[in-house]
């Protein structure tokens, strides 16, 4: 049952993990399907929320495996049966997931985490440096993340520390596949879908239409555009207008995500 949040008036009291949420729910609407991965705890409280706001139709299949769980708030973990033990149906992940993914209907928009992103949407969770044998950094792997993001999906990213280190001119390597060169390359190799938008901590980015670079869509209360600047690893493409502040949560998003959503807090996990 959805509640009449949009009557609700903007909340003065909420953190940057309350806004996140917020502004990527707003992506999500009734009659899509909506997926999530591993530490995902931003895009699950987002889902749980549309769910319980604007969008109670949205379909959410939970680590690849739970079909419309149902956990009464957010566990530990996302990837593990405390989140989707109560799903009304359940999904082997290395077949039956994998028939829904492939199959261009469904399953259209997935939620993506990673430890470097560029300017073409780009994600890099495999290594840091230029030897992949022989990396300064180790990350965690792709899992499905290769496929995903080159299987027609819309995808949104999430990252919780805007800063030169994770929004980078070009990624060390590509775990998973945004607009590659820009342009239309991502078209030219016969993949759909693609990076739609980048929430942070800062600010909310989406890409340029023909060039495909990372766009500024708005600032978070209390941030310039200058700060999201030096806070970016390469030059980001302005609006033709000036830059609006993101929305804030109404008061009853903020009730909502600290009383049903997740009394626990895990939200903040990996916040600054």
């Amino acid at each position: 049952m959805t509640t009449d949040w949009r009557n609700s008036p903007p909340a003065e009291n909420y953190g940057v993990d309350e806004l996140m949420v917020t502004a990527l729910a707003e992506y999500f609407q009734d009659g899509e399907q909506a997926c999530n991965g591993m530490a995902s705890f931003i895009p699950v409280a987002a889902f749980m929320l549309a769910r319980l706001t604007h969008a109670p139709e949205l379909v959410w299949i939970a680590s690849s495996v739970g079909l419309e769980p149902r956990p009464e708030r957010i566990p530990a973990s996302t990837l593990e049966a405390p989140l989707w033990r109560d799903s009304i149906m359940y999904l082997d992940q290395y077949t039956d997931f994998w028939n829904f993914v492939l199959n261009g209907r469904w399953i259209t928009k997935f939620c993506v985490g990673a430890a470097q992103l560029d300017q073409y949407g780009n994600a890099n969770n495999s290594i840091i440096g230029e030897d992949y044998h022989h990396p300064r950094v180790r990350l965690p792997g792709t899992a499905g993340l290769a496929d995903m993001c080159s299987i027609g999906k819309d995808l949104y990213y999430w990252n919780p520390d805007h800063s030169p280190r994770s929004l980078v001119e070009k990624v060390d390597y590509i775990s998973g596949a945004g607009y590659l060169d820009g342009g239309n390359t991502r078209e030219q190799l016969g993949l759909g879908g693609g990076p739609r938008a980048v929430i942070t901590n800062l600010a909310v980015m989406d890409f340029h239409p023909q060039s495909k670079r990372m766009r500024l869509q708005s600032v978070h209360p209390g941030v310039t555009v200058e700060q999201v600047q030096d806070a970016t690893g390469f030059e980001l493409l302005m609006p033709g207008t000036d830059v609006p502040e993101t929305r804030p949560p109404s008061c009853e998003q903020v009730r909502l995500i600290r009383e049903i959503v997740d009394p626990n807090d895990m939200r903040k996990r990996g916040m600054n």
